[in-house]
């Protein structure tokens, strides 16, 4: 075999003996970087493509009920929404911090950032949990058991079938949402684990940067359904 053969192989060799993460498919790691992050902008754009159904049935909906949805609206609870949104902008800091300290090969850092952004997504569903719990006491759950003053905040008559989709839309949006929550969590954990073997290195990292790119999409879905659902005509 060549010198030169021999020295490629062994680079190789190294690469893999150092990192262990090539895959069989890729010439190097800088490759497969770059294949994964393609891979990973592309099902986020499917993402797009999905929650994009439910917001343009919110839109259609909100253009002609208009009345209904602001009064429906007024039964969220802002506060609680305004929180959690803080929490969710907190989360994407420490998730871009875990990200850093992985492109800086700082285990330390990345393990902390990574626990911080976990209890801060955990938090973000408890609080959710409180709100799903007062919607089903008050009422405002779609179904057989659904009520809803047909008197709006101003006085204006109400239709209660209108405010019934309303509250259809708010379920199915933050339901979405706190579904891909749970994954998100779930990967989280899966990267903890992985970041205290000291399987990151500041040569790879791609699955926490991956994960870097779900989170704040999800993070970023909410900061539309906040206002969108919690402010409607509370200027």
């Amino acid at each position: 075999m060549p010198v030169a053969s021999i020295g490629e192989s062994a680079g190789h060799g190294a690469t893999l003996g150092a990192h262990g993460r090539l895959g069989h498919q890729f010439d190097n790691l800088e490759q497969q970087r770059q294949s994964t992050s393609l891979g990973m902008w592309v099902f986020l754009v499917t993402e797009i493509m999905f929650f994009g159904g439910v917001f343009t049935a919110y839109t259609v909906y909100r253009a002609a009920y208009a009345s209904a949805f602001a009064a429906a609206s007024h039964h969220l609870d802002i506060r609680l929404g305004g929180f959690n949104t803080a929490v969710l902008l907190s989360s994407s800091f420490t998730m871009a911090l875990a990200v850093r300290g992985a492109q800086l090969g700082r285990r330390g850092t990345q393990v902390v950032c990574l626990v911080l952004t976990l209890l801060l997504g955990l938090v973000f569903l408890g609080v959710k949990g409180i709100e799903y719990e007062h919607k089903f006491v008050e009422g405002l759950f779609p179904g057989p058991g659904f009520q809803f003053p047909a008197v709006g905040v101003h006085g204006e008559a109400i239709d209660p079938r209108h405010a019934r989709i309303y509250f259809s839309l708010y379920f199915a949006l933050t339901g979405l949402h706190a579904l891909h929550m749970v994954i998100g969590a779930g990967l989280l954990l899966w990267l903890i684990r992985r970041a205290a073997r000291r399987e990151f290195s500041a040569e790879y990292h791609d699955p926490v940067e991956c994960v870097g790119l779900y989170w704040h999409f999800v993070d970023i879905v909410w900061i539309f359904l906040f206002p969108l659902l919690y402010l409607i005509g509370r200027h």
